[in-house]
């Protein structure tokens, strides 16, 4: 888990592959002009950290209350109100340490692409739901940072098939990560629904995500973001 909390605890050429001491099995590839600079584009935006000062930021997180409840009127940028979010406290700006702004303009995107499954899940809508939930902001970030660590962003080059093919998938859609995120989301969700899991749980949940969207884009019929089959749980 990531934060600052006890909560968060082709156009390839493949030169052949390899396994890694662990035994999990890594490709060499080469990527073209137009991979190499939507990778960097993505692994820039990742490390920007969440800046409280900065208006900009602060603009976001105000967009993204107002998106989540616009009949309520938010009082502050630090407010007990954010809690109704699942923010682990009256400052969301400390619960972005794990993964900085990135997370937040994920969950933007996830409002406003995909306003119908962003309401679903944010208001808990379908399924027998546990007595303790997963808060849905802290959720969020945690999904981010699953991202980030499972497309190898950090790394200098992809290694894994997933995280090669998503590059590729990249290279045709710019906002394929901002969609994975999403998707990743609601998969999250269905899982957590399926192994009728609580609050304690909720590191199983994330790492049953994780791999099942490795197995995903590892498959050979994707090419787009759209061709994963996690894809069509998303309701517009």
């Amino acid at each position: 888990m990531v934060g600052s909390r006890s909560w968060f605890g082709g156009l390839f050429s493949r030169n052949g592959n390899k396994r890694q001491s662990n035994g999990e099995k890594t490709f060499d590839c080469t990527l073209s002009p137009l991979q190499e600079i939507r990778l960097q584009k993505l692994k820039e935006r990742v490390s920007v950290p969440f800046d409280e000062t900065r208006p900009d930021h602060q603009e976001a997180l105000v967009a993204l209350w107002h998106i989540s409840f616009p009949e309520t009127e938010l009082t502050g940028l630090v407010s007990e109100q954010w809690k109704d979010m699942g923010w682990q406290g009256p400052n969301p700006s400390t619960d972005f340490r794990g993964c900085g702004f990135v997370s937040l303009e994920n969950l933007l995107f996830f409002a406003r692409t995909y306003p119908a499954s962003f309401q679903r899940i944010l208001f808990k809508q379908e399924g027998m739901r546990a007595i303790w939930e997963y808060p849905f902001a802290v959720a969020g970030i945690n999904i981010s940072f699953m991202l980030t660590q499972l497309l190898e962003l950090n790394s200098a080059r992809p290694k894994s098939l997933a995280a090669i093919n998503f590059v590729k998938i990249l290279s045709e859609d710019e906002e394929a990560f901002d969609i994975l995120y999403c998707i990743a989301f609601q998969l999250m969700d269905a899982q957590w629904l399926a192994m009728d899991a609580s609050y304690m749980q909720f590191k199983e949940v994330l790492e049953a995500t994780r791999i099942q969207l490795g197995r995903e884009l590892a498959l050979d019929d994707v090419r787009r973001i759209q061709d994963l089959p996690a894809y069509n749980l998303l309701y517009k």
